[in-house]
């Protein structure tokens, strides 16, 4: 293994071990360390990959890791970062799924999580400064912005806002330019669908199509993924919704990605082979998508309509993990113990050049710390 791919293996495997909080606060960790840190790119290119990310199915987070990876080493760069930031939550997960089919329920963990999420809340902002010092390029876009804020804080599912800022603003401009531009760097996207998996009994090669088929067609949040795979797994009786409930907290609140959640389920359905399999039927659509996609990006940002379509949907991009943060804030901030946290997290964060994983971890000693003094 060369040495940029080493570096690929170590950056991700790092990330993948402590990168809690969901694909917002993943990609802001993946800013610090990529960008802020090893400067392997640029930050407006960093944000052309999180606007282009935002476009496709799959868990947007893993697959910046994959098109960073890209950036760094080439194809084999896009499979080692995949997979060294899967890895740790895969283990991680299966280890927890034996225990919990051995003992009947899950590991006290709250108390470091609590502490662990107004810890993230700080990341993700600083993440949004920055990257959207770079995104906003004129007062228009700064109106996009705004608008995707408010209807993503309205509910508008985040991938309809997104396309739509982009077609408006790829609009917008191009009328305004009133100049000609060329096309030919489009190019379409064939996703498959799975096959039809109704079935009796679960077999590895069975698990392995419905993840498939739930990898390749996922748009969203975890709650989204917890739709999906109720449709896929609860309605045909294959486990309990309070399986499946269990199983999406597994998710939630081991590092990296939500979609680890799969692990757990195929252990539970199949035992070590079915974890396996059933990993690898969620994430293979999304290293296939971003081997497709990725080459397209610099054409994209060449073609002076589609830089267009990239700038709206980049500031939208933005505008998201805005709105995200202010969700989460609302969720998260409801006491003293939480707010002391998140204001330790800022001090942190934007006087000090602690890494974001001492943090994290911080903020889940704090939180352990505090929920126990104050039982």
């Amino acid at each position: 293994m060369n040495s940029k791919l080493k570096e690929v293996a170590q950056v991700f495997f790092k990330l993948g071990c402590f990168a809690f909080g969901g694909p917002a606060a993943h990609i802001a960790m993946m800013e610090d360390e990529i960008i802020e840190k090893r400067k392997w790119m640029t930050r407006d290119y960093f944000l052309d990959l999180i606007g282009t990310t935002n476009l496709i199915p799959g868990p947007n987070s893993t697959e910046m890791t994959m098109h960073c990876g890209y950036e760094r080493a080439g194809k084999a760069g896009l499979f080692v970062a995949g997979i060294a930031f899967i890895f740790p939550a895969t283990i991680i997960t299966a280890i927890l799924a034996y225990l919990y089919v051995k003992y009947g329920q899950l590991p006290e963990v709250e108390p470091f999580i609590y502490g662990i999420k107004p810890a993230v809340l700080a990341i993700i902002a600083n993440a949004i400064l920055k990257l959207g010092k770079k995104a906003v390029k004129s007062t228009e876009l700064i109106i996009i912005g705004v608008l995707v804020l408010v209807v993503s804080l309205l509910g508008v599912n985040e991938v309809v806002a997104l396309l739509s800022a982009g077609v408006i603003g790829m609009l917008y401009f191009y009328l305004k330019s009133k100049t000609q531009s060329n096309l030919n760097s489009i190019s379409p996207f064939f996703l498959f669908l799975g096959v039809n998996t109704t079935i009796a009994k679960v077999s590895t090669l069975k698990l392995f199509l419905i993840f498939l088929k739930v990898g390749a067609i996922l748009y969203g949040s975890g709650y989204v993924l917890f739709a999906y795979l109720d449709a896929e797994l609860v309605t045909r009786g294959l486990i309990t919704r309070a399986e499946l409930i269990d199983a999406i907290a597994i998710g939630q609140f081991t590092p990296g990605p939500v979609l680890s959640t799969s692990t757990f389920i195929g252990y539970q359905l199949s035992g070590f082979s079915g974890a396996i399999m059933a990993t690898a039927g969620i994430f293979l659509p999304s290293f296939l998508f971003v081997l497709i996609l990725n080459p397209f990006i610099p054409k994209m940002q060449k073609s002076k309509i589609l830089r267009y379509f990239l700038d709206s949907v980049n500031i939208a991009a933005v505008a998201v993990m805005l709105a995200v943060l202010i969700v989460m804030a609302k969720e998260t901030l409801m006491e003293c113990q939480s707010i002391v946290i998140a204001l330790a997290a800022i001090f942190l964060t934007f006087k000090t050049k602690v890494s974001t994983i001492w943090t994290i971890l911080i903020g889940a000693i704090l939180g352990f710390l505090l929920l126990t003094l104050t039982k």
